[in-house]
């Protein structure tokens, strides 16, 4: 059982600032002693830290909290939201309090923690087949459920980024299910950090850059290939 820790907790507990709270947390992520949450960390066991999903989720954390930031900044009061689950996207729900009403679908398992803090956010899960590895819910029935729906704003991530401006995930039913989100969204912003750019071991392509209306990034990407990919798609970049 995952048990997170606030920071605020934390420092009362300890008697030191949050700023030490912090600087710590930041320590022990980078030994992958904890996952890092938005307001805290996650003493998850050695089993749950060796999934795939707190592997990514400890990977560029500082990258993905920034890109999360910017990500609902574009967010609108009454909009119905659509979130893909992934290390990426799932600092944007950290970040949804304060901005409803809103509605969010989503069917990232590992956001409801967040997403259950901000009481102006109705959130919906979709339906599917539970993937224990990406805490999230994936297959013919969630894209079932999406195509009864009309979303104003979804927000999808990337495991790789080709130079053609592809983007890629690792399996072909990851692939699948994002090209239903794609569709049935009426604005779509991509959230991907720039080690995304070009990542290796990813082999299924649910679209383009073409496909977004933006692209949320970190600064890092080389000036050459930023100039190509702007020829696709509008890029903001995030900064830490």
């Amino acid at each position: 059982m995952q048990t997170e820790l606030r920071v605020d907790d934390l420092a009362r507990m300890l008697g030191v600032s949050s700023l030490t709270i912090r600087r710590d947390l930041a320590e022990l992520a980078g030994n992958a002693s904890i996952i890092r949450t938005h307001g805290g960390c996650i003493a998850a066991g050695r089993a749950a830290l060796e999934t795939e999903y707190h592997q990514k989720v400890a990977q560029n954390f500082a990258l993905k909290q920034a890109i999360g930031g910017a990500a609902a900044a574009e967010v609108a009061p009454g909009q119905v939201l659509l979130i893909n689950d992934g290390s990426t996207t799932y600092h944007v729900a950290a970040h949804l309090e304060g901005r409803g009403p809103l509605t969010v679908y989503t069917n990232s398992l590992a956001m409801l923690t967040d997403l259950s803090r901000a009481r102006d956010v109705a959130v919906y899960i979709l339906g599917g087949r539970y993937n224990p590895d990406l805490y999230s819910l994936q297959g013919s029935l969630a894209e079932q459920v999406l195509d009864t729906l009309k979303i104003d704003l979804c927000f999808i991530g990337a495991d790789a980024i080709a130079l053609d401006g592809q983007c890629m995930v690792t399996t072909p039913e990851e692939a699948s299910l994002t090209r239903t989100m794609l569709r049935r969204a009426c604005r779509r912003v991509l959230l991907a950090d720039h080690t995304k750019v070009e990542a290796e071991g990813h082999g299924a392509a649910y679209g383009g850059l073409g496909d977004f209306h933006l692209w949320i990034t970190t600064p890092g990407i080389d000036p050459g290939k930023l100039d190509t990919f702007r020829r696709f798609v509008t890029i903001k970049e995030a900064t830490t």
